[in-house]
């Protein structure tokens, strides 16, 4: 139960290393990024729903977007601000990553790792290995546990709003996201989700479907905008100290799951840095790739309301990258 939910929220793949920025001045002039722009467009289409996307150069120059201001469902992106703003924390002294945290199982929540593998209590894990878990694999419960040490989802959004992101919101930790889109009873999920299997055998293939009630709720948003200025102040170490940026985007770059989306259909070997999210009828990858010669771009793709199956949806991810990979690369 725990692994069938789980592949509905994260895909396996082989992490990628970031090398040291090297932003150039060649830069997507208005008439470039408008023609990637068009063919971005038609390519939005493979994914069955309704995307966002939203693209530059840490550099400087033309943005290319689709839809850039409208609100869609973050899924597990939004793991990126929550380990931001515990990092904050530390960087401010209020935590360190070797504190170690314990778990309690009635904190599980499903999810590959810590739900699905340890399951007895009598585990405690330090700071940096949750941000770790939480990023490269998804991990719901390590996620949940990092967004308590942060104050709370109200913390984080407070924490994005210092930044000066606006478009992006946290209103919910995952176990709550999920009660919600499962219709779920309160109480410790490792208890309440076999009850509702037993009750409805077929649950959690909704899973994998658009839900209108989470497709139109505005709660834990954002805008492909919001999300990639979030990643710009990370990689341009605005956000966090030197420590904190090089331990987030290092993270970031060991992701391990969405090996078709961002990274699909990318020259072998190319460095991105990424977090996916997948929940219903929401595919999305949101990262930064580096370019051959060293530049790196900011790419958010969200998918949103889709029914099409999943190798589609993550289809239109991987070929928007490419175009925005080739298309900025040329400049």
């Amino acid at each position: 139960m725990i692994r069938v939910l789980s592949a509905l929220l994260a895909s396996t793949a082989l992490a990628a290393t970031v090398p040291p920025p090297a932003e150039a001045a060649s830069v997507a002039t208005q008439a470039e990024a408008s023609a990637m722009e068009a063919r971005i467009a038609a390519l939005a289409e493979l994914s069955g729903g309704r995307m966002g996307v939203m693209a530059f150069d840490l550099a400087g120059g033309e943005p290319v977007s689709l839809n850039p201001d409208e609100p869609f469902p973050m899924a597990s992106t939004f793991k990126i601000a929550v380990a931001a703003a515990v990092l904050a924390r530390v960087d401010a002294g209020e935590l360190a990553l070797g504190d170690m945290i314990e778990i309690d199982p009635d904190s599980h929540v499903m999810s590959e790792v810590i739900a699905d593998r340890f399951i007895h209590p009598g585990v405690a894990l330090s700071v940096a290995n949750l941000i770790e878990l939480t990023i490269t694999q998804s991990d719901n419960t390590a996620t949940d546990v990092l967004t308590d040490l942060a104050g709370g989802p109200e913390a984080v959004t407070a924490w994005l709003s210092a930044q000066g992101i606006e478009g992006q919101r946290i209103d919910r930790d995952t176990a709550s996201l999920l009660r919600d889109f499962f219709d779920l009873p309160d109480g410790p999920l490792r208890e309440t989700v076999p009850a509702a299997l037993a009750a409805e055998p077929d649950l959690l293939a909704r899973g994998g479907r658009p839900h209108a009630p989470f497709d139109t709720d505005p709660r834990d948003t954002s805008t492909p905008r919001a999300m990639a200025e979030l990643l710009a102040r990370i990689a341009r170490g605005q956000a966090l100290s030197e420590t904190g940026t090089d331990f987030l985007m290092g993270a970031l770059s060991r992701t391990r799951t969405g090996a078709g989306r961002l990274r699909g259909l990318l020259p072998e070997g190319t460095p991105v840095a990424h977090k996916t999210g997948t929940i219903g009828g929401t595919v999305n990858d949101a990262g930064i790739i580096t370019l051959p010669d060293g530049r790196r771009i900011v790419v958010v793709a969200f998918v949103k309301q889709s029914d099409a199956p999943m190798a589609a949806r993550e289809r239109a991810i991987a070929e928007i990258a490419r175009t925005l990979h080739d298309g900025f690369a040329l400049r």
